[in-house]
């Protein structure tokens, strides 16, 4: 319903976030091919959507509002790019009984959807159903969420927004009490007896150039592509310099990346040596994605 309502328009970020999350994953697998380390492959693949829109936003209206909705659009087609990873490569065993019974609850919601059910209820009801299956089938639960929010209805049979007015009574509660808690979850670090070199370890390396890096070359890389080929158009006012460094800020992975550390490892040195690489790429693109935004809108 919104800016994104034209192909041409929802292309763009789309293929953007697909460069950003496979070439970080490359960049990644070039310091770590084999051993324990080479399956935090995911790592590097996931933006933070809450720290990356809220570095943006501070810069006000130096940036414009079509840059701002590429890259809230490019970061949510690259969290949910990251859910499915988790899904698909950071599950130990699937259980498919559970799955298939997780598959019926979806298709009842899906039919809740196209009879436009606009009660709060029974969405509420089958989404702790669904979460439970899904947690017992051995994928991991957050693709619970993922399924439940794609079959709320646009709008009830009056014609009400009814989506958009679960996503504003949600937002506070998710902006104050979830994403804070969820961060402070996954970011402790000591760094007591950790010298600077440890950072030029091939882990904690691979993650920070993979941030670094991987996330300019594959977005900027992809959406040159789209858009010379024709199935994508820059937003109105957007060139090339501010998408370079919007690159930049979707190299802010922070609770996503950490997140998926933790699962891929059980090491509290590897997990160290995440946070450690998470953290470095992740301060060191947001300083540079507002210096070259900021740069961008003088020019």
């Amino acid at each position: 319903t919104g800016e994104l309502r034209r192909p041409k328009a929802a292309m763009l970020p789309v293929a953007a976030a697909v460069g950003g999350m496979v070439v970080p994953a490359l960049i990644f697998l070039a310091f770590n091919r084999s051993g324990a380390a080479s399956t935090g492959w995911g790592i590097p693949m996931a933006t933070d959507i809450a720290f990356a829109v809220g570095v943006v936003s501070l810069l006000g209206r130096r940036v414009s509002t079509s840059l701002k909705v590429f890259l809230l659009s490019l970061a949510i087609v690259d969290d949910i790019g990251a859910v499915l990873v988790i899904a698909l490569f950071y599950t130990a065993n699937i259980k498919l009984g559970w799955l298939a019974a997780s598959g019926a609850v979806v298709i009842v919601m899906m039919v809740l959807n196209k009879m436009r059910v606009a009660r709060y209820w029974p969405y509420i009801l089958l989404a702790l159903v669904l979460w439970y299956f899904v947690l017992k089938s051995g994928v991991h639960a957050t693709l619970a969420g993922v399924a439940l929010a794609m079959c709320i209805p646009m709008t009830d049979r009056k014609g009400e927004a009814k989506l958009e007015h679960w996503e504003h009574g949600l937002h506070p509660w998710v902006a104050f009490m979830v994403v804070p808690i969820f961060a402070l979850a996954n970011a402790g670090v000591s760094f007591e007896g950790m010298e600077p070199a440890a950072l030029l370890a091939p882990l904690p390396l691979g993650i920070a150039l993979g941030l670094l890096i991987g996330k300019q070359l594959g977005i900027v890389g992809l959406a040159w592509l789209a858009v010379k080929s024709g199935i994508a158009r820059l937003p109105q006012g957007v060139g090339w310099l501010q998408v370079w460094g919007l690159s930049l800020i979707a190299g802010i992975g922070f609770t996503m990346s950490l997140f998926i550390g933790n699962l891929a490892f059980a090491d509290p040195a590897m997990i160290n040596a995440v946070k450690l690489g998470v953290l470095a790429g992740s301060i060191v693109s947001a300083l540079l994605g507002v210096t070259i935004l900021l740069k961008g809108r003088r020019a």
